[in-house]
């Protein structure tokens, strides 16, 4: 992704990753939520460029394309088959960047901004604000250091609203995933076997992210609570795969 410019209850699984939890949950009643405001999405940027449409959609696809320099992320819209639809996003991650600080656009000639995420340190350890095209923050998120350990563990702030607690639902892909970082040259390698993210809230599952297998980088981003920011949850999924490699 563009360094040159500005942006877990978690579930229990014991073995491979299947993908067949429930996520129910029997955990604490959720707090009541304040009404999250979206006017402005879709709206227009600074610039009045109008911004695409996102909030009304539940599934996307993230696919990334490598090049010798840089890695391009394409952002669509799933359609009902599973298919890319609508690409809605566009980023870049450029090979030797500067880790935490990525923008995510609208268009692929990159000149309108959708959002962006840059890190600071935090009393809670490295935290990322996400900013709108204007500077203005409306979420972030950070690594939990000792449930990541392990078992790779985010949390989501969506100020007013929630805090999602994401982990890896596979505990075994999770170790795979943690040794494959030791092995000399193949922390630099795409990790092909997919792995899970689920993302919860008082026991219930609100957001996946899932990697496909193949030798293409591809996921899939499916949110299951209708006021969870679409470009919130975008620019996490993004940062899922460019942080797992600085």
């Amino acid at each position: 992704m563009d360094s040159t410019d500005t942006g877990t209850g978690t579930d229990t699984g014991t073995g491979p990753d299947t993908g067949t939890g429930t996520g129910t949950g029997t955990g604490t009643p959720p707090k009541p939520r304040t009404p999250l405001n979206l006017s402005k999405t879709p709206g227009t940027d600074t610039q009045g460029t109008e911004l695409p449409d996102i909030q009304s959609h539940d599934t996307f696809i993230i696919r990334k394309k490598w090049s010798l320099k840089a890695g391009d992320y394409v952002v669509s819209v799933a359609r009902p088959d599973g298919s890319e639809g609508e690409p809605v996003a566009f980023a870049r991650e450029r090979l030797m960047s500067l880790r935490g600080e990525v923008t995510v656009y609208t268009d692929e000639s990159r000149k309108s901004v959708l959002a962006g995420f840059k890190g600071r340190d935090d009393e809670m350890g490295y935290m990322y604000d996400v900013r709108d095209a204007s500077g203005q923050s409306f979420g972030s998120f950070y690594e939990d250091p000792g449930s990541s350990i392990l078992r790779k563990t985010w949390h989501i702030r969506q100020p007013g609203t929630m805090e999602l607690i994401g982990s890896e639902r596979s505990r075994v892909v999770a170790f795979i995933r943690f040794v494959w970082g030791f092995v000399p040259y193949l922390e630099y390698a795409p990790f092909i076997w997919p792995y899970r993210f689920s993302f919860t809230e008082s026991g219930r599952r609100l957001m996946t992210v899932d990697k496909k297998l193949g030798l293409h980088t591809r996921y899939v981003l499916k949110i299951l609570a209708p006021d969870i920011d679409r470009r919130l949850a975008i620019v996490h999924a993004l940062a899922l795969d460019a942080l797992d490699v600085d």
